[in-house]
């Protein structure tokens, strides 16, 4: 593995206060980034200070959308340690990411060593605050010159970071979700299950008309009947109907999230019944209308989303009240608390950075 050349910035400048973060719109003082081309590999990783990158104007990425990213955290505990929350499992998505785009894959361990070099070169800018943490953007671009329909031969990998507090608005608080049976984000045999830019495109119009009817986000339907749930915007879903823990199967039209793995990994050891199948619509609605659902949405970015509120045709119907409810919150807290180091990891997800 090649050594990684730092150039420190000679204009550092100051984190914010840990109170005034948001998400997504401040980054840190560096960036690191990695070249491939054809012949050569990958090669020349490096670490520079943060800035804009030149483009040409025919670069593939920006015609074609070949590329692709990932997400991640970076957590300060009480400890002064900071935690990165399954760096390999995140690396190994990234690859995975690149095999449905025909992008070069990366050594896993390059990757896991670049995300922790640039934490380290930036470690101040890791905020201190219950609720915050540095979020970590891998992402590979491709950067041949050509207008055609092909893979590239030269890619640009680079990481940037940078502190921020909740995703949504909300917090902690239940959400509200539209379920979508115009739009479609995704079909089996596309690229439903890489974490590519076109995935997110093609959920900003269905997503912008929530917002306008008052939601917080889109819960997507299969695309062939729309009609099995498959993903809530940023989030993968999960519902609890009765005694049982329900998530769409991994099928080709929904992202592996690494928080939803944990999600189940814990329901299991609770001893929990668990099921990744196919759920309607109509099942949610009916169990919502009993009373007897609760949900939820998992991701990097919100970690645990209570669901209080489901729009469909016309009509909303109120989840557990509109309250978070008890199974979402004992998730919420054991996942923080193995990201934060207050509580046992016995799945070794946390890999400490130092202090």
């Amino acid at each position: 593995m090649s050594e990684i050349a730092i150039t420190r910035t000679q204009q550092p400048k100051a984190p914010p206060p840990d109170e005034s973060l948001a998400f997504g719109d401040v980054f840190s003082d560096h960036m690191f980034q990695m070249n491939y081309e054809v012949g050569k590999g990958w090669h020349d990783p490096r670490i520079v200070p943060y800035g804009p990158f030149m483009l040409d104007p025919a670069c593939c990425v920006l015609h074609y959308g070949q590329g692709i990213f990932d997400g991640l955290k970076a957590f300060r505990g009480q400890d002064g340690h900071i935690r990165l929350f399954r760096l390999g499992d995140h690396a190994r998505r990234l690859n995975r990411s690149a095999h449905y785009l025909c992008i070069p894959e990366l050594d896993p361990a390059m990757v896991e060593e670049s995300i922790r070099a640039l934490i380290e070169v930036d470690r101040n800018w890791v905020p201190r605050k219950a609720g915050t943490s540095m979020y970590i953007r891998p992402t590979v671009i491709a950067t041949e010159t050509f207008l055609g329909v092909h893979p590239s031969h030269s890619y640009l990998y680079y990481v940037i970071a940078g502190p921020v507090g909740a995703y949504y608005k909300e917090g902690m608080n239940p959400v509200r979700i539209l379920a979508s049976d115009q739009h479609v984000r995704a079909v089996k045999g596309g690229l439903g299950a890489a974490k590519t830019m076109a995935n997110y495109a093609a959920s900003l119009y269905g997503a912008e008309e929530a917002q306008k009817a008052g939601y917080t986000q889109v819960l997507w339907l299969d695309a062939l009947e729309h009609k099995y749930l498959d993903e809530v915007g940023t989030m993968n879903i999960m519902v609890k109907i009765g005694d049982e823990v329900v998530t769409p199967p991994l099928g080709g039209a929904i992202l592996a999230g690494i928080t939803r793995d944990s999600v189940l990994t814990l329901l299991r050891g609770w001893g929990m019944k668990v099921s990744e199948r196919a759920v309607s619509i109509d099942e949610v609605l009916d169990a919502a209308k009993a009373g007897r659902l609760e949900m939820w949405g998992t991701g990097t970015a919100a970690v645990i989303s209570p669901v209080g509120e489901l729009g469909f045709k016309g009509e909303r119907h109120l989840i557990n009240d509109g309250k978070t409810g008890a199974l979402t919150q004992k998730l919420y807290d054991a996942i923080v608390g193995i990201q934060y180091g207050t509580e046992p990891d016995p799945h070794g997800w946390a890999r400490l950075l130092g202090n």
